[in-house]
């Protein structure tokens, strides 16, 4: 045998070799921040039973993504599955399931820090999102949900192919607790109408895919054929210059298409055609003048 060859192949086998002990760290790593405990500082919100309360609460289960992940009927569902080996499930989360035995404190620390009531770290949870909720919406939110009927589900499923595992333990994905400053405090109310503050608020929803500067990018964690996220920053490559006004964005928040009529195809379209007039509008507003940057900075 050659001398090259004779190099090229222990290069080609320390290079194996090399990876796969990277990969078994990673693997062991993952393992290790599943289980470890999440420590935040959290104030309980009081509960509400009110009937405003209860209507704005089934308004945001309806329209911030919450169906797309637990169902409607909150009972959990399935909202990722491939060949590649990644299944993604929502658990119940009705009176009886997942959520049963929470306290006011529970939660707070799953919706807006993304922490289990057992400390831990929800893998998939999109906390990111709903962080800066309101102390009045947190509270109308778990209203709603904690007088859904009771349903029979399952558990969370969080089913992950190694690689992803292997990226998740060496940090390159996170989990949801850690995408959040949990020393951030809750929002003050905005009166609702279609000006920027109040679509700030109401875009703190668009976080978790399309990152925290808005500018998109591959969505982390997600399976390998999603696209990446747009830029909807005024910015370079950004998707809002197909939206002339706030009635075409609307449109394609309603439909699940551009103007052109392409399909988009990966957003969560089952609760963005819930939001309504004000709420919609409101982000189109907001979206027209957040700082431009770049496709793909998140």
């Amino acid at each position: 045998m050659k001398t090259w060859i004779k190099w090229t192949a222990g290069l080609v086998g320390a290079v194996v070799v090399v990876v796969a002990g990277a990969g078994a760290v990673g693997y062991k790593l993952a393992e290790s921040k599943m289980a470890r405990k999440v420590e935040v500082t959290v104030k309980p919100v009081a509960y509400v039973t009110d009937a405003q309360s209860l209507e704005r609460g089934k308004y945001l289960f309806e329209s911030r993504g919450c169906v797309d992940c637990h169902g409607a009927n909150g009972g959990g569902r399935t909202f990722v599955e491939n060949d590649k080996g990644l299944k993604l499930a929502g658990p119940n989360i009705t009176p009886g399931g997942a959520t049963a035995g929470y306290k006011p404190d529970d939660w707070v620390r799953i919706i807006r820090h993304g922490v289990k009531s057992n400390g831990q770290a929800a893998m998939i949870m999109p906390s990111e999102d709903y962080n800066r909720f309101t102390d009045q919406d947190l509270a109308s939110l778990v209203a709603y949900v904690r007088g859904l009927p009771p349903v029979t589900g399952g558990a969370a499923v969080v089913q992950l192919p190694v690689p992803v595992r292997v990226l998740y333990g060496f940090g390159a994905i996170k989990d949801a607790a850690a995408k959040i400053d949990h020393s951030l405090p809750p929002a003050q109310p905005v009166a609702a109408g279609v000006t920027v503050q109040h679509g700030a608020y109401v875009a703190n929803m668009c976080i978790g895919c399309h990152g925290e500067k808005l500018s998109g990018g591959k969505i982390p964690g997600g399976p390998p054929d999603w696209p990446a996220a747009a830029n909807i920053t005024p910015g370079e490559g950004s998707a809002m210059t197909r939206y002339k006004d706030s009635a075409a964005f609307v449109t394609m928040l309603r439909s699940g298409k551009r103007p052109d009529g392409t399909p988009i195809k990966v957003m969560p379209f089952e609760s963005l055609a819930k939001l309504n007039d004000v709420d919609a509008q409101a982000i189109y507003e907001f979206l027209k003048t957040v700082p431009p940057r770049p496709a793909g900075g998140r």
